[in-house]
């Protein structure tokens, strides 16, 4: 499959869903009948025959061009081949899915691609290792200016978990706790069971300040909840533990718990959480004969990079109310600063968190609750983020995200060029009959387009390439001008209708000018000899007058 003249195979968007370039080919909806196809491969053919031309040069042209066209039309007009095709794009065509009599429907197709994308993973599986761990560590600012040192305590966990098989994973992990001049640790070890896709059951051992045995099953009992029941005994005392956790799904983005604890200190705590695109909350209800307590948090977030977050904690021995943010500096690190008010004091925290490893470090300022500290512990690190966002973070990000285009562009320097190529032969062999549609248009004041440009839009003028990202003139800026081929998509009736849903850069005489950027199509045009001008997403719909 090519993208705009590149052959090679057809890949999902970002999004997860492929661009259903075969249906920008022939520039047909998806729900398309065969008779719509095969008008539609008539139309092109028309214009694409090498029989058309007698130059040798005009011929190759034209074949290259027909091939694709034909290529399209042999899968959609094929009913299995375009039902693979709907799900799975190119990939489930050439994946190796078997097209026998067995496959009739699309929840076969797909049940049997599945099947073998599993088989695939399977191969992997076994290898697969995922590290986890944190470390917090506790500085205390009053016990420094007095002389002594600033640490005052720190806490280390870590733990490797490892698929010994398809069902079987061992997990082994540490903690470590110090403060002061005493301190801890303990080892544990875990190999969890996958009974059925519905259950599964876990044996865990511990050595160290907490030794136990204790063994976990855990079993969805229905779509929406799932039980879990353990039981440890400890090496210490013989002291035996009994929990029980039931989690329920209350919505698409909300879900419950109840966690019930029976043994040497019995307790049952209540939990809640919500998640949505921008907004997440969670909050516990924790009680029993020695402690009873609640806690909550709730982020925003401002954008796909930084958030806002706000918390508390209240109950017998703790009082605490945190207020804070972060952001997000790269695919799997984000940074977080808070400021925390309660009975021990006013902390400052600060938190790295990359993959599943995590960094804590509170910072006690002072023990007693000044409105003046805890005025100043607020306003002096917003203002200074406040500051370093606009004269260091944002340029600093900005020279980044560019320099990222400029490689990313240079890298794919030839796959464009060679798209770009193929997208201006293409327009050669439209060009005889979007003139004639545009002058007929023109004629009776109807639809005619005299610009369309495809690409990255955004920001992204030449005197901007050439001022912010030093590109010289052996990369092409990331628009093509599509004029040609939009006007030869005007129908009869003088109307144009670009499909929702279908990435334009399959579309015949166009190319992806800008890989992996934000694309958007820009159409200058008039009709009735007034001006217009609209903008439209890659997969949005278009539809003139």
């Amino acid at each position: 499959m090519s993208d705009g003249g590149v052959h090679g195979r057809e890949k999902l968007g970002e999004d997860g869903v492929h661009g259903r370039e075969l249906y920008a080919r022939l520039h047909v909806s998806p729900d398309a009948s065969d008779d719509d196809i095969k008008k539609a491969y008539r139309v092109y053919a028309q214009v694409y025959h090498p029989d058309k031309y007698q130059s040798h040069q005009m011929q190759d042209i034209a074949t290259e061009n027909f091939q694709r066209i034909r290529e399209a039309y042999e899968i959609l007009s094929d009913e299995r081949k375009r039902q693979i095709y709907d799900i799975y794009g190119m990939e489930g065509l050439v994946s190796g899915l078997e097209l026998g009599p067995k496959l009739n429907t699309p929840e076969e197709i797909k049940a049997e691609f599945e099947r073998m994308k599993q088989r695939q993973e399977e191969e992997k599986f076994a290898a697969h290792v995922r590290p986890s761990g944190s470390w917090l560590a506790t500085l205390s600012l009053p016990q420094f200016l007095k002389g002594g040192g600033i640490m005052k305590g720190m806490v280390m966990s870590s733990e490797v978990q490892s698929h010994v098989s398809r069902k079987d994973t061992i997990v082994l992990g540490g903690n470590m706790a110090v403060s002061g001049d005493s301190g801890g640790g303990a080892a544990t070890a875990m190999f969890r069971h996958q009974i059925s896709s519905a259950s599964s059951m876990e044996v865990v051992a511990s050595a160290g300040l907490r030794s136990l045995l204790g063994f976990n099953t855990s079993r969805h009992l229905s779509l929406h909840s799932t039980g879990t029941m353990g039981i440890s005994v400890s090496f210490k005392d013989g002291a035996v533990n009994l929990e029980n956790t039931w989690t329920r799904q209350l919505s698409e983005s909300s879900s419950g718990n109840i966690h019930l604890i029976l043994g040497a200190d019995p307790n049952i705590a209540v939990g809640w959480q919500r998640k949505e695109e921008r907004n997440s909350a969670a909050g516990e209800l924790k009680f029993g004969p020695t402690v009873f307590g609640a806690t909550g948090h709730y982020t925003h977030h401002f954008s796909s990079k930084s958030h806002g977050r706000i918390g508390a904690r209240i109950g017998s021995n703790a009082l605490e109310f945190e207020i804070g943010g972060g952001r997000r500096i790269s695919d799997y690190s984000t940074i977080r600063m808070l400021c925390s008010l309660g009975f021990e004091g006013i902390f400052w925290k600060f938190e790295l968190h990359r993959g599943s490893q995590k960094l804590i470090v509170p910072v006690l300022l002072t023990r007693a609750l000044s409105p003046l500290v805890a005025t100043a512990a607020l306003v002096l690190p917003s203002s200074l983020y406040a500051f370093l966002k606009v004269c260091v973070i944002k340029p600093y990000y900005h020279k980044r995200e560019n320099q990222k285009i400029l490689d990313k562009r240079q890298k794919t320097l030839s796959q464009v060029l060679e798209a770009r190529a193929a997208a201006s032969n293409a327009q050669t062999l439209l060009q005889n009959v979007a003139n004639r549609k545009q002058k007929k248009q023109a004629e009776r004041g109807g639809l005619v387009i005299t610009k369309a440009v495809y690409g990255n839009l955004k920001g992204h003028s030449e005197k901007e390439e050439e001022t912010t990202l030093g590109i010289d003139d052996e990369l092409p800026l990331p628009i093509l001008d599509v004029t040609i081929p939009l006007n030869f998509l005007v129908d009869d009736s003088g109307q144009l209708k670009l499909h929702e849903g279908i990435k334009k850069s399959g579309i015949m005489g166009f190319c992806d000018p800008c890989p992996g950027e934000p694309k958007q199509l820009e159409v200058s045009y008039t009709f009735r000899d007034h001006p217009y001008k609209v903008v439209v997403d890659d997969y949005g719909g278009l539809q003139l007058p």
